[in-house]
């Protein structure tokens, strides 16, 4: 053998062995095949390096949501020993949920806040929840939402580009109006009402009789002081925090809806992370969750109260007028997915479900 080509093997020999001291000393990452990688060779995430996330959301920093979001990333920031930093942007800084929810599909966003009726576009399941009177009340509500139908609907987001992770308590929406009150059903015939981009919603809306007008969130403020909008609807914490009082006077507890927020990560950033980091997330998120369900039920009633005290006249209503006008709404979802759904909420707590 030449001692050119002795040269070469010993060479080639020291190399890999500082190599694979390297890998063993975690200087280098091997490289493998992830689920995330469509057939390309990438390296995996390693829990222990550090990593920046940020997650998105369209409210304010007042918002019980946003508190409960806070309670989250401070959870997996503690829990990962200040691994994964997670940096959240409220007010709708990197877009409306849409544009967030399909940034998470991209990969180019790693969380996002959404409204389970926007949801609707990218799974059918989360339609159900726009249905008026879908629910019988709170518990009834929580009830479902924790057992195997909240599950199995957050579960039809796999595949979507998407992976839920909690739902958010957003309470009752109810209406609100900016120059007459709404008494019962009848008052809101021929009203231009907000409402999100949910087809479910829409057809709620049309079947009070009201003209349904969705727009983003961010718009309505100024579409109700300008008359663009007659009225709106959401959960008393939003009505407040918003200051959408200072255009709308009037409001009504008809709570025709109950329409959850849900905690989204993208599907490629989880499929990304570690198993132990994927299992603190998934633990932070329940507590958060539970957490933000117990301050949402406080700030709710202070949100009234506070309301009440500005000028805003705050009326109960008879729920069973409101439900009786939009039953016919109900009852042809029956043969559909949304209606066995529908089906089956019903039947928790009835010795069912």
């Amino acid at each position: 053998m030449s001692s050119f080509l002795a040269g070469l093997l010993v060479g080639a020999a020291i190399t890999a062995g500082i190599a694979a001291v390297a890998v063993r000393l975690g200087a280098v990452q091997p490289a493998v095949l992830t689920p995330a990688s469509s057939g390309s060779v990438v390296a995996a995430s390693d829990d222990r390096t550090p990593r920046l996330l940020r997650l998105s959301h369209n409210l304010n920093r007042e918002h019980p949501v946003h508190l409960g979001l806070e309670r989250f990333a401070d959870l997996v920031l503690d829990r990962t020993g200040g691994r994964i930093t997670i940096q959240i942007f409220p007010n709708g800084e990197l877009g409306g949920e849409t544009v967030t929810l399909e940034q998470l599909q991209s990969g180019t966003l790693d969380f996002a806040k959404a409204s389970a009726a926007p949801l609707g576009s990218f799974s059918p399941d989360f339609s159900v929840f726009s249905v008026p009177y879908a629910f019988r009340g709170a518990d009834h509500y929580w009830a479902v939402l924790n057992g195997p139908v909240g599950r199995e609907i957050l579960a039809s987001l796999d595949g979507r580009g998407l992976h839920g992770l909690c739902y958010l308590d957003a309470g009752a929406r109810s209406f609100y109006t900016a120059k007459s009150p709404i008494l019962g059903p009848e008052d809101l015939r021929g009203l231009k009402i907000r409402v999100m981009e949910s087809e479910t919603a829409m057809d709620m809306v049309s079947a009070f009789g009201a003209a349904p007008t969705p727009m983003a969130y961010a718009e309505l403020y100024s579409a109700l002081q300008s008359g663009l909008v007659d009225g709106a609807e959401n959960n008393p914490p939003s009505f407040y925090s918003s200051r959408h009082y200072e255009v709308a006077a009037h409001y009504t507890l008809n709570e025709h809806s109950r329409v959850p927020d849900v905690l989204i990560m993208s599907a490629k950033v989880w499929r990304d992370l570690e198993p132990s980091a994927r299992a603190i997330i998934e633990t932070a998120a329940a507590e958060a969750s539970a957490y933000q369900r117990d301050l949402w039920t406080e700030r709710t009633a202070e949100a009234l109260d506070a309301v009440r005290d500005l000028g805003v006249e705050v009326r109960s209503t008879d729920l069973e007028d409101f439900a009786a006008v939009v039953a016919p709404l109900r009852a042809s979802y029956t043969g559909s997915r949304t209606g066995e759904l529908l089906e089956r909420i019903d039947a928790v707590g009835r010795g069912g479900g």
